[in-house]
């Protein structure tokens, strides 16, 4: 076990220590993560990470080596230290399963279990959720964009070795078919995909000694980058050496409209009328919505999409909601929270689509319609992960069922209000 222990902030911790000395951390407390509003010109949100920050979770302990840390640095007395070399969280945690939709207000996260137990994780749920959430959300909307064509993260090297692989998964949830990494393969057992760089090409002495190489070793199903020196030239090549069962022929620069026509219609008088025509470079949801009409089968996305196209957090917040079973909210101008231990459910019509988030005190849980469907699942009990957490794979269905739902108006990439209202229901 590789400890997560220390990937907290350090308030965190003194928090805790003034709390055990004054005798406030063993109190019952509901803390929740939810976002005040959505990212600037999104209409909704995709829950990823929660898988991730279940096993974070169950590796926060602190060893000698993190006790040690501590200690050397004063950063809490030898009370508080005593403390956490015992510490294994042992509350409940309930939550919207990855690839679930999210609104301002959802309560994503539910935390309960004493003020000490609750408090330490803020930052470690928070790095995660608003990462991994972020990036499925920008996702999610390439997806949609692309309209049913193969997508392929390839980001990899536009993100830190680590964020790179929670980058991958995130993607995969949202419906990217394959990822450029070959971690986020071995951890998660997502497909890979990959042939050559331009560098390949130009190792060699020129571009048919290159091709032929490359299909030597690939075969002819493979995908040949045709953009290093003159496209029309380079599929002509590339043909030619391949026949017209070439796999793919990738396109990574220029008018990518403009090219992959002329490359269809290339590719169509030589014969190979079954190769496919793959496009990278820069791409977003918007560049890739503008190429639906195009003779385009697939798209590698890297740098929107491992930096959340824009929006590399979620902005998701980790506020404590109830005391001793009493509601508490903070009234920052600007950074309210409601109190309170909440659930929630979403309406949708007879139809299937969705109409309005219902946000709802826990224990006054309004009658579920016929249509009505509960958010939250139990994620741990006692300490213990349930067997409700859902597969990558069944992430990955249930967003796809989750959009389907939602409002055709909703899945717009320009501005505009969030897909459905969120309704809150408080107690007076």
């Amino acid at each position: 076990m590789t400890s997560t222990a220390l990937l907290t902030d350090h308030y965190e911790l003194t928090m805790l220590a003034a709390a055990l000395r004054d005798g406030t951390g063993d109190r019952p407390c509901v803390f929740e993560v939810f976002a005040r509003r959505l990212p600037d010109g999104r209409r909704y949100g995709v829950v990823a990470g929660v898988t991730r920050l279940l096993d974070a979770i169950a590796d926060f302990r602190f060893g000698d080596a993190e006790i040690e840390q501590l200690r050397a640095n004063k950063v809490v007395d030898d009370a508080a230290l005593e403390w956490l070399a015992n510490y294994q969280f042992s509350g409940h945690i309930d939550g919207y399963p990855e690839g679930e939709l999210y609104f301002p207000g959802s309560p994503i996260l539910t935390v309960r279990s004493s003020f000490a137990e609750g408090v330490v994780l803020e930052t470690l749920a928070l790095s995660i959720l608003n990462h991994d959430s972020a990036i499925a959300s920008a996702a999610a909307r390439m997806v949609s964009a692309a309209n049913g064509r193969r997508m392929i993260e390839m980001g990899t090297r536009r993100a830190h070795e680590e964020a790179a692989v929670a980058c991958a998964r995130a993607a995969y949830l949202a419906g990217f078919t394959a990822t450029s990494n070959l971690e986020a393969g071995r951890r998660h057992g997502i497909p890979t995909a990959g042939t050559c760089a331009h560098a390949f090409t130009l190792l060699h002495d020129n571009e048919e000694e290159a091709f032929r190489s490359q299909i030597d070793s690939l075969g002819v199903g493979t995908t040949l980058l045709v953009d290093t020196y003159d496209i029309t030239e380079g599929i002509n090549r590339a043909v030619r050496i391949a026949g017209p069962e070439l796999g793919a022929v990738r396109i990574d620069s220029g008018d990518l409209g403009v090219m992959a026509r002329q490359a269809r219609e290339q590719l169509d008088s030589l014969g190979a009328k079954n190769t496919r025509i793959v496009v990278s470079g820069d791409l977003d949801e918007y560049s890739i919505a503008a190429l639906r009409a195009e003779p385009v089968d697939a798209y590698g996305v890297g740098t929107s999409v491992v930096t959340g196209s824009g929006a590399p957090t979620a902005g998701m917040v980790y506020k404590l909601v109830e005391v001793d079973g009493r509601p508490v909210e903070k009234r920052s101008s600007h950074k309210e929270s409601r109190g309170g231990w909440k659930g929630a459910l979403r309406r949708h019509k007879d139809t299937g689509t969705a109409l309005e988030e219902v946000v709802y005190q826990a224990d006054e849980q309004p009658e579920l319609g016929e249509y009505d469907r509960l958010l939250q699942i139990p994620l741990v009990r006692d300490g213990q992960r349930t067997d409700s957490v859902p597969t990558l794979e069944q992430s990955r269905e249930r967003l796809r069922a989750a959009l389907v739902s939602v409002p055709w108006e909703g899945l717009k990439l320009s501005k505009g209000e969030p897909a459905i209202p969120t309704i809150h229901l408080t107690k007076e």
